[in-house]
């Protein structure tokens, strides 16, 4: 080869290497959470249309994997239906990750059965206790079993896949304690998976979040839930999550932002201020089912953004929090 040809392929090889660079610059990665998927996909979806030249990828491979390519620096955002955990910041920390934690929405985790399911218009948190909890394994499996009077049916679970953060809150929140459940149930981190699985089933019971429950609403019935035997059963909605009366289910929902990526990615930079956009935080939250943040939390949590304020406000779930005390306890971290 000759001493031009030589350079010339050197020339080649690092212009191919600048213009790869350049694309990696215009391309935001996030995946996790199928809960706060609809969200940031809807994000995305308006974002483009304004940047067609950055394109913004979303994954769903479960709050749980999300995270595990997040500490791996794989992604730009971690969508996450909970907290970050202990040994998950540990795994970040050691890989030299730091993140930005940003709530974007509030959720009400839905308990959904098949429309043609006349008798469990309402549980209590004792019952899905009953039937969750590791110990019914093998031993909860007839409706009847649930309480007396309800039919002599097989009971029919579906649920969040245990990589999932609802799959995590579900179980703090009905069964005392965090990723700890029966395991005898169809499982899956892709929520679509778990409508079909319900709608196709009159004697099945299954959980997710509020937005699957509302775009689904023809092919599901929701359960109004008591947070004790003796309280008022509350229906999941919009309105009842914000004023704090659906309990204990109501929970908030996040983004974290890799804070190399938002201060090195112009791209990554622009997609996050897009979705704190205050017209953008309230409208298509609304518009995918989840509850906006009120506007003074969503300014506060702006601020953190545009200050890359690092670190979690959260030791894990809070089960049974309001929701106005959980973001004032935000808001001061």
């Amino acid at each position: 080869m000759s001493l031009k040809a030589f350079i010339g392929g050197i020339a080649f090889s690092a212009s191919l290497l600048t213009v790869t660079t350049a694309m990696a610059q215009t391309i935001v990665a996030a995946d996790g959470s199928s809960t706060v998927f609809p969200i940031t996909e809807a994000m995305a979806e308006e974002f483009q249309k304004a940047n067609p030249d950055i394109k913004i990828t979303v994954g769903m491979s479960g709050t749980g994997g999300g995270f595990k390519k997040f500490c791996r620096g794989e992604t730009d955002i971690s969508n996450a239906s909970r907290p970050i955990k202990a040994e998950e910041q540990k795994v970040c920390k050691e890989a030299g990750i730091e993140y930005i934690e940003l709530p974007v929405a509030l959720d009400a985790l839905t308990v959904i059965v098949h429309p043609s399911n006349t008798w469990a218009e309402e549980l209590t948190v004792s019952e899905l206790k009953k039937i969750w909890e590791p110990e019914a394994q093998g031993k909860i499996t007839n409706w009847s079993q649930v309480r007396a009077g309800f039919p002599d049916k097989p009971l029919v679970l579906f649920g969040a896949g245990i990589d999932s953060g609802t799959y995590d809150y579900f179980t703090a929140a009905t069964v005392g304690k965090e990723h700890s459940s029966r395991g005898d149930f169809t499982a899956s981190e892709d929520d679509n998976v778990l409508v079909q699985g319900v709608a196709g089933d009159p004697n099945a019971l299954g959980f997710f979040g509020l937005a699957y429950f509302e775009h689904n609403a023809d092919k599901l019935k929701a359960v109004k839930i008591k947070a004790k035997d003796d309280a008022p059963a509350v229906e999941p909605t919009v309105d009842n999550a914000r004023s704090g009366k659906y309990q204990p289910l109501s929970r908030p929902i996040f983004i974290y932002v890799n804070k190399k990526s938002a201060t090195e990615k112009p791209a990554v930079a622009k997609f996050v201020e897009f979705y704190l956009d205050t017209k953008n935080a309230i409208e298509l939250v609304k518009e995918v089912g989840y509850v906006p943040l009120p506007e003074n939390a969503i300014a506060a949590f702006k601020k953190r953004f545009a200050n890359r304020e690092v670190g979690t406000g959260f030791t894990g779930s809070k089960i049974g929090v309001s929701v106005d005390d959980l973001l004032k306890e935000q808001l001061v971290y």
